[in-house]
């Protein structure tokens, strides 16, 4: 396989700007009134990683665009989270532009009333540029960006879907293809796992909390459904069981010592380095990996669906959305910076960079842009995970305590705990926590 094409050292130097952008003609950002607010400066909280530092290196033609200067702190993702939930619950952030996780702050946000109604904004043609419209976000973007009333608080900005990242040589040396159910892939990593020489069938997500997003792929494709009609929590059923099940022999039987404590920075280091055959997560991981300076798998990863459970197949689908305090002061220059990052010439960026996947159906659908992705196995996993994509978390406002005792229970299995027994201390431990917040 070919490398990917940009690297992430590239992206982030800025060669996309006079490389793969310009070759598929990209159209110049549409107008409205972009100097009017020429001489503010304007402070971003980012989260560390392709989107957020693609941001920061294209600040300054966003600032040449408009003459607004942008001060961005970029963060890792957790810190990233309490500091903003922290200065937001204050009252006064240090930051006009916030960058959120959907599936973790929609609902915490929406019910503080953090965040700037962008509603009006919208509409207003000296403030938003002809080609953005509300009908050229996704359905799943809308869903995430609108309040239970219709009014949009953050613009849409990439959404993740998991998909299966596979080293084809190290299959090649065993014989073997990508696996299409679960059972075919702890069996392929069975297979692949050679401790004594340094390498792990699998590798992933074993830390509290952040195990929760590979672990809902599994919990999604063994028939579990996070919430009943009545809005009871429903995480500690046969289909859950079964899905720990799985996370757990995978975790155990064929991943680095350790794995108990991985994040999605650990799990990458495994693959990147060589060490692991295959690894489930987000889609933006493409740069580093097929970035020479940091990985030694250049060309050598494989890009495809998630495996089917017993159930169905699903791709756990997450989302990134910008938006501005309700505090700001400097709210239009605000979100003439959040137009910007969600802008179709930015979305191609992050899409070529296989940085993420925009919300805009403009972006995805152009022809050109999709040309200008040079791995195509990539966007097709990406696409078709789109077919298949399912939310891999409630839409609930306790979903930090959600993912923190779920996640307990699964990092305990790891150490051997009974996945049943696990899985309903931390259902009863919840349920009151969830009662409280959503039926008051």
């Amino acid at each position: 396989m070919a490398p990917f094409g940009p690297t992430r050292r590239a992206v982030l130097k800025g060669t996309l700007a006079t490389g793969a952008l310009g070759l598929v003609g990209l159209p110049a950002f549409a107008e409205p009134a972009w100097k009017k607010y020429a001489g503010t400066t304007i402070e971003a909280n980012l989260i560390k990683g392709p989107r957020g530092e693609l941001l920061q290196k294209y600040a300054s033609e966003f600032t040449d665009l408009t003459g607004i200067k942008v001060e961005s702190e970029v963060i890792p993702e957790q810190q990233q989270r309490q500091k903003a939930v922290i200065e937001l619950t204050s009252g006064k952030p240090s930051f006009d532009v916030v960058h959120l996780s959907y599936h973790v702050q929609k609902r915490q946000f929406e019910k503080a009333g953090w965040l700037a109604d962008l509603t009006g904004f919208m509409k207003d043609p000296n403030l938003t540029a002809p080609d953005l419209t509300v009908d050229d976000f996704s359905a799943g973007g809308l869903k995430f960006a609108r309040n239970d009333d219709g009014a949009m608080h953050s613009l849409p900005w990439s959404v993740d879907y998991f998909i299966l990242y596979y080293n084809k040589e190290l299959f090649q040396k065993k014989g073997l293809t990508p696996p299409k159910t679960f059972e075919e892939l702890a069996v392929a990593a069975e297979k692949l796992n050679d401790p004594a020489n340094g390498i792990y069938g699998f590798t992933g997500r074993g830390l509290r909390n952040a195990n929760m997003a590979l672990w809902t792929n599994f919990f999604l494709n063994y028939g579990g459904e996070f919430l009943d009609d009545k809005g009871n929590i429903l995480t500690d059923g046969p289909e859950a069981v079964e899905a720990t099940k799985m996370y757990q022999r995978l975790m155990t039987k064929s991943a680095p010592p350790g794995v108990a404590g991985f994040n999605w920075m650990e799990s990458m280091a495994s693959l990147t380095q060589g060490r692991a055959a295959m690894w489930i997560d987000a889609d933006g991981w493409a740069p580093p990996i097929e970035d020479p300076n940091a990985s030694r798998v250049v060309g050598k990863i494989g890009y495809t669906l998630v495996p089917a459970g017993p159930k169905g197949q699903y791709s756990s689908t997450y989302g990134d959305g910008i938006g501005i305090a309700k505090t700001s002061t400097k709210k239009e220059a605000a979100y003439l910076y959040c137009q910007w990052a969600v802008s179709k010439t930015m979305g191609a960026r992050l899409l070529q960079s296989g940085g993420g996947v925009p919300f805009r159906n403009s972006i995805l659908s152009d022809e050109n842009v999709r040309k200008g992705v040079k791995t195509q196995e990539w966007l097709d996993a990406v696409i078709g995970s789109a077919k298949i994509s399912k939310l891999g978390l409630p839409v609930i406002v306790p979903v930090a305590e959600f993912r923190d005792l779920v996640g307990a229970a699964l990092t305990a299995t790891l150490s051997g705990a009974d996945p049943a027994t696990e899985l309903k201390k931390a259902h009863d431990q919840f349920r009151p926590i969830l009662e409280r917040s959503e039926k008051t």
